[in-house]
């Protein structure tokens, strides 16, 4: 099926349109096929490129590269997450696996970042997991205990001292880590569409309708022809079990998010002209929200199951009344009108927080998953899985497969019904955040 993205991501609009965009119209044999372009495809493509400079790789996605996931998430490049955080001796361990994970994430877009001069905004400004509510001090407190053992630097920041760093009072409670950083999603993954090597092969607006494999040849059939590969890289997160790749581990869930236009000088001078920021809240379904560089602010706090190839104009609008709503909350003297707009994004979620990396079979390869963590993961599993298919065994990929697998999800109507059910709970306890 067609996935169908509507047209008002702020990220995107913000760049160039690109030109000499190919769709596959024939059928094409290679050595590799990747099948998504976001991060993870785009860094797959690029390692097999440098790897395989003489053989033939084709990269394919269902709509423009870069465009799905990649370049309609917030922005957050994350060393540390709180809603999957552990506390136990045991479960510290586990949590201790995962930030490996994202450091080696930060470290690997840093790395592109440096390579190839990318301006996209990068900002290492850190990031807050802020509260309205007094009593989230308990799971801040918690939180912290379990970043001292892990020896990342952060403090905890009463309402007063937010006020002066957010320009709102709406939070009352925060805890404030250095590690995190904010940058242009859009721009990242742009820049890594450009930089794709000459014997990379982009085909976009494409989507995969079948794929069979019969000895050592997979066969994918597209609308408007087939690809021969020898070996296939599934890089589809949020899509992976619509092509029934670990259908059984991951499921996607639909977020919607909403941005304004820059604030004026006297709108910014009404909230304390603060530097760029970002907000995770401490409850699961509690609103993110950003300052941008440009003063812009970004809203998302809806997350449900949902029809993850198409959100019409209509349901996209009942969405950003409650984003139009969370901003009003914090910022009750801007005007009611400010929200320039609104977009949707599908996210891939395991039962148990945990990313999907293996290999499938001989010559068939997966990574996705990302539990809202794409940037740095997607793009450091990109580039280890092109790896892992070319039979290397690098630190990295010892470092992430030493993680917990992701834990079996229970067959649909009963899947979609415990996700739904957990959302609705998660929503309830977070109402005030919204």
């Amino acid at each position: 099926m067609q996935v169908v993205n509507d047209n008002g991501c702020s990220w995107i609009n913000d760049l160039t349109n690109r030109t000499n965009i190919k769709t596959l119209g024939s059928n094409e044999e290679c050595d590799w096929l990747i099948i998504g372009a976001g991060y993870t495809g785009l860094s797959a493509a690029r390692k097999l490129g440098q790897l395989y400079p003489g053989q033939k790789i084709i990269l394919a996605d269902s709509q423009l590269a870069g465009e799905g996931a990649s370049a309609r998430n917030s922005g957050y490049l994350v060393d540390t997450t709180l809603n999957d955080g552990f506390t136990s001796n045991k479960e510290l361990e586990n949590y201790k696996k995962k930030s490996d994970i994202y450091k080696l994430g930060v470290d690997s877009v840093k790395k592109f970042i440096k390579e190839y001069q990318v301006d996209c905004e990068w900002n290492e400004c850190g990031k807050y997991f802020a509260s309205s509510k007094i009593e989230d001090q308990k799971i801040l407190i918690r939180f912290s205990d379990t970043l001292k053992k892990l020896g990342f630097e952060h403090n905890l920041l009463s309402s007063v001292e937010l006020k002066k760093k957010l320009g709102t009072d709406f939070y009352n409670i925060a805890l404030y880590t250095k590690g995190g950083i904010l940058l242009h999603p859009g721009k990242l993954v742009r820049a890594m569409i450009d930089t794709l090597p000459v014997n990379v092969k982009l085909f976009e607006n494409s989507t995969l309708l079948k794929w069979s494999k019969k000895n050592d040849t997979i066969s994918c059939n597209f609308k408007n022809g087939t690809i021969i590969t020898k070996k296939i890289i599934f890089a589809t997160n949020g899509f992976l079990r619509s092509l029934g790749i670990k259908s059984n581990y991951n499921f996607p869930i639909t977020l919607t998010a909403s941005m304004t236009r820059p604030l004026t000088d006297e709108e910014f001078n009404s909230i304390g002209r603060p530097k760029e920021w970002g907000v995770l809240s401490v409850r699961p379904m509690g609103a993110t929200i950003r300052m941008t560089r440009d003063r812009r602010i970004l809203i998302r706090n809806t997350a449900e199951v949902h029809n993850p190839f198409k959100m019409s104009q209509l349901e996209l609008d009942n969405r950003a009344i409650k984003q139009k709503i969370g901003i009003k909350k914090r910022f009750p003297q801007l005007s009611s009108d400010i929200i320039q707009s609104s977009w949707s994004g599908i996210v891939s979620r395991s039962r148990n927080g945990s990313q999907i990396f293996e290999k499938i079979d001989n010559n068939i390869f997966v990574a996705g998953c990302y539990n809202g963590s794409g940037i740095g993961v997607g793009t450091l599993f990109g580039e280890q899985i092109a790896l892992k298919a070319s039979n290397e065994n690098t630190f990295e990929i010892k470092v992430i497969e030493s993680r917990n697998n992701p834990t079996w999800l229970p067959p649909q109507p009963f899947l979609n019904l415990g996700v739904k059910t957990r959302l609705f709970y998660e929503r309830f306890k977070a109402r005030s955040e919204i």
